[in-house]
């Protein structure tokens, strides 16, 4: 049961539902892993990279309550919880205890890579339902690019 009538048709309803919610569950881990990695990573490039984590865990926080918000408005109940998140994220395992620096920046090329493609899915399925929700998928998608070219850029 919804108590916000959607603007939308109930087939285009269910595909930018779940759009939205696979966006919010992927942000949410996202902020996750960035700020355990955040917390753990070591190395002579720490402080760079601690200061690289928090702008994505920002990023995916600021983008996370625009997803939720957005399913709001169109009669999707959000789900951000934990429990959610674990079973359906797109984000691998990050490891436990202490990260060097270049393992740190590889964890977070490929949770960002995995998100982004996701991310790219969902711009397309929404491009006729609901181009509102497009609209915002594509600029946090750009948000995202722009960080996983930072971190790709510290590979080479």
């Amino acid at each position: 049961m919804s108590y916000i009538k959607s603007p939308l048709s109930e087939p285009d309803l269910k595909v930018v539902g779940d759009a939205l919610q696979g966006a919010l569950v992927d942000l949410v881990d996202l902020s996750l892993v960035a700020k355990q990695v955040h917390w753990n990573v070591v190395g002579p490039r720490f402080r760079s990279v601690h200061l690289q984590l928090d702008e994505v865990v920002a990023t995916a926080r600021l983008h996370s309550d625009t997803v939720a918000e957005r399913a709001s408005a169109v009669g999707v109940s959000p789900d951000g919880r934990s429990e959610t998140v674990a079973k359906s994220s797109a984000i691998g395992v990050v490891p436990d205890g202490w990260i060097k620096d270049a393992e740190a920046v590889r964890t977070l090329v490929a949770a960002l890579g995995a998100v982004i493609d996701r991310m790219r899915e969902r711009i397309k399925a929404t491009a006729d339902p609901d181009p509102i929700t497009q609209d915002i998928l594509i600029g946090l998608t750009a948000d995202l690019e722009k960080h996983a070219w930072m971190f790709q850029a510290e590979t080479v």
